[in-house]
């Protein structure tokens, strides 16, 4: 009997992708929330991780785009954040990143306001 290959969405190449963009700058507590059984949720997924400086924060993200564009040829529909450092925001439409600030990622708290949905944690 043949073996089954489950072949990756687009979706979950592109968290992939953006993962792979994280880990290269050392991003810290990388997280995967599936999105995808909630029900009226704005995504698939969130990929969410935390930078330690206003340098960090703003490496991690455009480190991400570049990584997404290289390998994917997909540029953000729309992204916030650039200016304050503090949580920048790139929207994928289908995959939405988070890069925080230790305490505005505690303040705003996404694992546990989406805590229905399951939740990956990157290991490195």
């Amino acid at each position: 009997m043949a073996k089954r290959t489950r072949h990756l969405t687009d979706a979950e190449q592109l968290c992939n992708n953006i993962v792979l963009g994280m880990t290269e700058k050392k991003g810290e507590e990388i997280a995967i929330i599936d999105l995808r059984e909630i029900k009226n949720a704005i995504a698939d997924f969130f990929v969410i991780c935390t930078g330690t400086s206003d340098p960090h924060t703003d490496a991690l993200a455009y480190n991400v785009e570049k990584q997404v564009h290289l390998n994917m040829q997909q540029d953000p529909f729309k992204k916030e954040g650039f200016e304050n450092k503090e949580w920048i925001l790139l929207d994928y439409v289908d995959v939405v990143v988070h890069v925080f600030r230790a305490d505005k990622r505690n303040f705003y708290s996404l694992e546990k306001l989406w805590g229905d949905a399951p939740i990956k944690y990157v290991t490195e």
